[in-house]
């Protein structure tokens, strides 16, 4: 009798879904997932917040000779509809020229009523946008009262920052260099720190890479390119902080959720402080959401505090560095708490002897 021989010789290769299986694993598909769902809150976060721009409360300080023609002036801005300005009487010219440079006020009106005349200061180093929206809603309540309007810039934009962005590229490359330094130095040997030790050290690299860093990208914006005036030894202090404090945020992500923690840096730093940053668009152009959180992420933090060197002598920035210098003590602390409550001994030496490090 002839023997009949199986119908699968063995050895045979597996079918399709099996490699499918085999080659994408169910960690590696929900971290796919993962990916996905950063692209499309990128996506959703910047459109969102640029795609209609719109002035709100705006402030603008008003100066006339008569403080009862002064008092109508502010009242009759507060009441535009939608609230695109927020007016406040001030004594004379001289002091609203410093509420300007002192960042109190974005503008000023100066209302002449023996002419037909008036005088709008602006400030374009704090944003391009911002200035542009205040004369186009200052120029339509002068039009519909047909007066005529000036616009005087008392702190212009460098020749070499167009728009008055370069403060902005400044910090979002000082942030992207943050996150990933810490991402390299965490995942060199493993995604979580081992021990103490090991995540004081990746503290301490960190640091030097920031002061590095910090130098480097203010001597590249200010000397160099020439597009950033202001103090270079306040710019590189600020980029120091801000190097420091993006990178030990994503180091204690890192400690917290392994290398998701990356994805939750850039979820933070990139999604929702780049859009909220002021950069494209200062904060009173934002939509109500964005407005109110970019004072307290990192990009917002810096940007504001790069222009305020640039352009307004350092004033008003005590705030953004408190932000920043919160961020850098907050992740600092999470990263070696993170270090100090993992379990010792068995799980570090675990740790050194399994190929590439990871735990």
């Amino acid at each position: 009798m002839t023997q009949r021989t199986s119908d699968a010789p063995t050895g045979s290769p597996p079918g399709f879904l099996a490699e499918v299986k085999d080659a994408v694993t169910t960690r590696a598909a929900l971290l796919v997932i993962g990916v996905l769902a950063l692209q499309l809150a990128f996506i959703a976060s910047y459109i969102g917040a640029f795609h209609q721009p719109r002035p709100h409360e705006i402030k603008l300080a008003v100066v006339t000779p008569a403080a009862q023609i002064t008092d109508q002036a502010v009242q009759r801005l507060d009441a535009l509809p939608g609230d695109p300005l927020d007016a406040s009487a001030v004594a004379d010219e001289a002091t609203a020229v410093e509420r300007i440079k002192d960042r109190e006020v974005d503008g000023a009106l100066l209302i002449d009523p023996r002419g037909t005349t008036d005088r709008l200061l602006v400030a374009s180093g704090a944003g391009a946008s911002l200035s542009q929206a205040l004369q186009e809603v200052v120029q339509a309540v002068e039009a519909a009262q047909r007066r005529n309007l000036v616009t005087v810039d008392v702190a212009p934009a460098a020749k070499g920052d167009a728009r008055g962005l370069s403060s902005f590229y400044l910090v979002v490359g000082w942030c992207v260099g943050g996150y990933l330094c810490a991402a390299i130095l965490a995942i060199s040997a493993g995604a979580r720190p081992a021990n103490s030790a090991r995540a004081l050290i990746r503290l301490g690299a960190l640091l030097v890479y920031a002061v590095v860093a910090g130098l480097l990208g203010a001597v590249i914006a200010g000397p160099v390119l020439d597009a950033l005036p202001g103090s270079l030894m306040a710019l590189w202090g600020l980029g120091t902080l801000l190097v420091f404090a993006v990178g030990a945020l994503t180091l204690a992500l890192q400690g917290l959720a392994g290398v998701i923690g990356i994805g939750l840096a850039i979820l933070i730093v990139v999604v929702l402080g780049n859009p909220s940053a002021g950069g494209a668009y200062p904060w009173p152009l934002l939509p109500p959401f964005w407005r109110a959180i970019g004072p307290w992420f990192p990009p917002g933090a810096g940007t504001y505090a790069a222009r305020s060197v640039a352009y307004f002598k350092g004033n008003d920035m005590a705030f953004s560095m408190l932000v920043l210098a919160g961020w850098a003590v907050l992740g600092a602390a999470v990263t070696m708490a993170c270090a100090l409550f993992r379990k010792g001994g068995g799980e570090d030496r675990a740790e050194a002897t399994t190929p590439g490090g990871r735990p």
